[in-house]
């Protein structure tokens, strides 16, 4: 199985979608929330050159936000990625 990590706010209305999506798909993830973690956060924008979340890397490569995240399940590729 693949390594997921889902960089994330606490009020983050997609971040909260993401996270549903991966979890009715089964798909295990490493939820890395940045809330008063500046630091970090500026670390992400500077690694995805992306100013919002979530971000979502499988295997460390960088996916996207949600609506990378779910275009990828329509289209049938995330199950595939996620190593399922």
């Amino acid at each position: 199985m693949s390594s997921v990590q889902v960089y994330t706010w606490g009020a983050c209305p997609f971040c909260i979608r993401a996270k549903d999506l991966l979890s009715r798909k089964g798909i295990a993830f490493e939820e890395v929330n940045l809330d008063g973690k500046d630091d970090e956060l500026q670390q992400l924008r500077t690694k995805t050159g992306q100013r919002t979340v979530p971000q979502i890397f499988i295997d460390g490569k960088l996916i996207g936000g949600f609506s990378d995240l779910a275009a990828l399940d329509s289209k049938g590729e995330l199950d595939r990625l996620a190593g399922r």
